[in-house]
């Protein structure tokens, strides 16, 4: 990060006592209250707090995107000096793309799915400029191999399906800069992406930035990655502004306790690691497992995806083990291969002494009580249209138990994850994203399982969320000695959780061991190149950070 780059007099945006109000019925009266920052040219100011603190909400306002209902009541917001609360849905048409853009949090969202990549890009211009299809063309092309894309004409004319997260978020990318603009607004552009891919799109945009002089808010609720690129961060909290600062001065000396406690979040490989747990028999042993995945095409062709290749671990009972790698690397590949939702090729699964490999019928539906999974997004993975106590007892009751007995376990493990009972009867959509996890959490233990699979159970929550859940994985598991396999790829998250982890690469492992060892000590090259990646590692690697260049000293 060059924190003591010149950076240009010429103030981009202003922000000046900004207060927005929320339609009657909403929690609280404002989204935003009194916000005042400037973002100057070839500046990166970034936007932090948990959600509901207001940050979108500000984006959108300065985009003109703000749903019926919420309107800024007070207050000014100049682009260029050209005041934006009074701006005409016109004249924001005019600027958005031109003057301003936005790159968005979740690129299958942001992108058509009926238009090719290299007709989305195209649009940018073919409504702003007067370049004829060939010129416009030509741009599509320049942009696209600019932000790194492989073989530009193909993925011209592919649709964001047919690409991978990383080069979607690169033709977001691409569609905010192909103009120019004064002002990029990016709002948790890397909060999906693994750590490798999420460190590629940060250099990116840095290096976009210094070469148009393009003024950038930042939206994100990592403060590593403030760490990385911020020069200026705002910190807001249920619509307040409660500290603001260089990002020497916020992450290095933060004044406001709601910033400290964010600060404190930061998952922290400690140099102390996780206590040692005695050798003993394994619950789960996983041997020489293997999947390969066949396709045909229509001309009788074959061909062969290697998944996971000869994969070996054990877990005891009350462990953790963190398996830790890039998208494609054959983390949730292991996963349902032990949870049976997909047959291995080749190899062996024992749980408890028991070969589970090729169970079937009742015997695979006994063997599926014992492990039980977490999953990623909470707000998929219950049922809207049921109540939290019908999505909880389930399981239980589908195994032998009656409601009565399944109610009452409901209840208690809904105290058990700090959540009210009466919660029982209310439905997902009354809960917040944190909260959900926890009822996720709930679900999975309510058929008493051995082992439980959290697969990418946090990477969606706040920090500040996420800190909490992990404490409750522990304390839960230091009460019931459930085993635990958490597939992540934040190593600063399984330094914090995990007792031991392994590190996959293209499905194979290629580095085991205690956590402390594997995360502060590699020795696997493509071990360390995932820690280098890491946003903010001097925070979180046992490292002491240099706030006047977050060099490791």
């Amino acid at each position: 990060m060059e924190t003591q780059r010149e950076l240009s007099a010429e103030v981009i945006l202003s922000v000046r006592d900004v207060t927005i109000a929320l339609p009657p019925g909403a929690d609280r009266t404002n989204a935003v209250e009194n916000i005042s920052f400037d973002i100057r040219r070839g500046q990166t100011v970034c936007i932090v707090g948990e959600s509901g603190s207001g940050k979108s909400v500000l984006a959108n306002a300065i985009m003109g995107l703000l749903p019926a209902g919420v309107t800024p009541v007070c207050g000014s917001m100049k682009l260029l000096g050209r005041e934006l609360i009074d701006a005409t849905q016109r004249e924001l048409r005019r600027i958005r793309g031109s003057s301003m853009a936005m790159v968005f949090q979740e690129p299958m969202t942001a992108l058509n799915p009926v238009m090719t990549c290299g007709e989305q890009i195209d649009e940018m211009l073919s409504h702003h400029s007067n370049l004829g299809p060939d010129e416009r063309r030509s741009a599509v092309l320049k942009i696209m191999d600019r932000v790194r894309l492989p073989e530009p004409e193909r993925v011209y004319r592919s649709y964001p399906h047919q690409l991978s997260g990383g080069q979607r978020q690169r033709i977001v990318i691409a569609i905010a800069l192909i103009l120019r603009p004064g002002l990029v607004i990016c709002d948790e552009p890397t909060t999906a992406l693994d750590v490798t891919t999420q460190a590629e799109i940060l250099d990116l945009v840095s290096e976009l930035q210094r070469e148009n002089g393009t003024a950038v808010m930042f939206i994100t609720h990592d403060l590593g990655v403030v760490a990385d690129i911020g020069d200026e961060v705002v910190v807001l909290r249920l619509g307040e502004m409660v500290e603001r600062g260089t990002s020497e001065e916020v992450l290095g000396h933060p004044q406001h306790p709601y910033t400290q406690m964010l600060v404190d979040a930061i998952p922290h490989v400690s140099t102390q690691g996780r206590p040692h747990i005695p050798s003993r028999s394994a619950l789960l042993e996983v041997k020489d497992i293997k999947k390969t995945y066949v396709s045909r095409n229509w001309f009788g062709g074959r061909r062969e995806v290697h998944a996971l290749e000869a994969a070996s671990f054990s877990i005891q009972s009350g462990e953790t083990l963190g398996v830790v790698g890039e998208s494609g690397s054959g983390k949730s590949t292991v996963a349902r291969c032990i949870a049976r939702m997909i047959e291995p090729t080749s190899g062996n699964i024992c749980l408890d002494g028991r070969d589970v490999t090729h169970l079937e019928g009742r015997d695979l539906s006994d063997f599926r009580r014992t492990v039980q999974m977490i999953y990623q997004d909470p707000y998929r993975s219950l049922n809207p249209r049921r109540t939290v106590g019908e999505s909880i007892i389930e399981g239980a009751v589908n195994f032998g138990a009656s409601r009565t007995q399944a109610w009452e376990r409901a209840e208690r493990l809904m105290q058990l994850v700090r959540l009210k009972p009466e919660s029982l009867r209310r439905y997902p959509s009354e809960f917040s994203g944190g909260q959900r996890q926890r009822i996720s959490i709930a679900r999975a233990l309510a058929c008493e399982p051995k082992l439980l699979i959290a697969d990418e159970a946090v990477s969606a929550l706040d920090v500040s969320v996420q800190a909490q859940v992990l404490t409750l994985l522990g304390e839960i598991q230091r009460a019931t000695k459930v085993a635990i396999l958490f597939i992540t790829h934040d190593l600063r998250v399984a330094g914090q959780i995990c007792d031991r982890v392994i590190v996959m690469h293209r499905g194979r492992i290629v580095e085991e061991g205690p956590a402390r060892e594997v995360l502060l000590d590699p020795k696997d090259a493509y071990t360390r190149q995932l820690i280098d990646a890491a946003p903010g590692r001097d925070f979180t690697f046992g490292r002491t950070p240099d706030l006047n260049g977050l060099a490791a000293t």
